[in-house]
């Protein structure tokens, strides 16, 4: 299908895109990689009047380091994310995830910032965000404002950004010296979103867990972070015991969608499996 008439704008700064979609007002949408929007508007699911197209602001792209902090464009690309060599070295767990995220064809337009600002609990940045302890740095018209991934994702396709909000970056540190990391995605095909997924963050000092983090995706309204489980391992020598009962804490907290991918049991079931899998190849990792 083709979509609705609309009006383009292609600013070159983000106070023009911001002054944009603020004298816009709501009928206004960014385009970015435009891989969940566009098919929305083909669809007619989304009818938006202007799209304010950020592509070509050159700020948003790329990876650097700004003190303690690894500050990534929302306009990078994944398979950016994938060559970065500062990610590579610091903050592996994202180019690893991005590997598993779509297709190369996606991933060679698809953004890291387009992926969280969607809101879709089946994207796989969210949690990766969580994971990652990130903080979104958000530019409206009343200036920037930063958001930890913690109160940046409110439910389903709604997050803390306002209609007149721009993502411009996403703020991770290093992860600790030695720390394991790992996603594990389960999908039906290659380009399909996770069935169940979890991505884990974990360090260890004396043989015991010293830094945890557990967090699934789309096994919920929004992407989850797995507090309960994280405390059966925090401070604890792991056992396949412990990893089993850190396991059951995730599950209890899963609220997925039925779709074609599986029923409620059976995502739940499957998040506990990639829960186990993700800390014990984590634990693997650690050193």
């Amino acid at each position: 299908m083709i979509p609705p008439n609309f009006e383009y704008h292609r600013p070159a700064t983000v106070d023009e895109a911001v002054g944009l979609l603020t004298s816009l007002g709501s009928e206004a949408k960014i385009l970015a990689g435009g891989h969940s929007l566009l098919p929305m508007m083909k669809l007619r699911f989304a009818m938006p009047e202007h799209l304010v197209d950020i592509n070509r602001i050159p700020e948003l792209s790329g990876v650097s380091v700004v003190g303690d902090d690894i500050v990534i464009g929302a306009m990078t690309t994944e398979n950016a994310v994938i060559a970065d060599p500062i990610l590579n070295e610091k903050v592996p767990l994202l180019p690893e995830a991005a590997k598993l995220i779509a297709d190369p064809q996606v991933r060679n337009r698809g953004t890291i910032g387009g992926d969280i600002a969607h809101g879709d609990p089946a994207n796989d940045h969210p949690a990766l965000a969580l994971a990652c302890d990130a903080v979104m740095t958000v530019v409206g018209p009343e200036g920037a404002r930063q958001i930890p991934a913690s109160e940046f994702f409110l439910g389903t396709y709604w997050t803390a950004l306002n209609d007149d909000d721009i993502l411009t970056a996403i703020t991770v540190k290093a992860f600790p010296n030695g720390a394991g990391f790992s996603y594990r995605k389960l999908k039906r095909k290659t380009g399909d979103w996770a069935t169940a997924a979890c991505a884990v963050v974990v360090a260890l000092s004396g043989g015991s867990v010293s830094h945890i983090r557990i967090t699934l995706t789309n096994l919920g309204p929004t992407a989850i972070r797995a507090h309960d489980a994280e405390a059966v391992l925090s401070g604890q020598t792991v056992t396949d015991e412990l990893i089993k009962q850190a396991a059951e804490k995730a599950m209890a907290i899963c609220d997925p969608a039925e779709d074609l991918r599986g029923d409620v049991e059976y995502k739940t079931a499957m998040a506990g499996q990639m829960v186990q899998r993700a800390i014990a190849e984590a634990l693997s990792r650690a050193n």
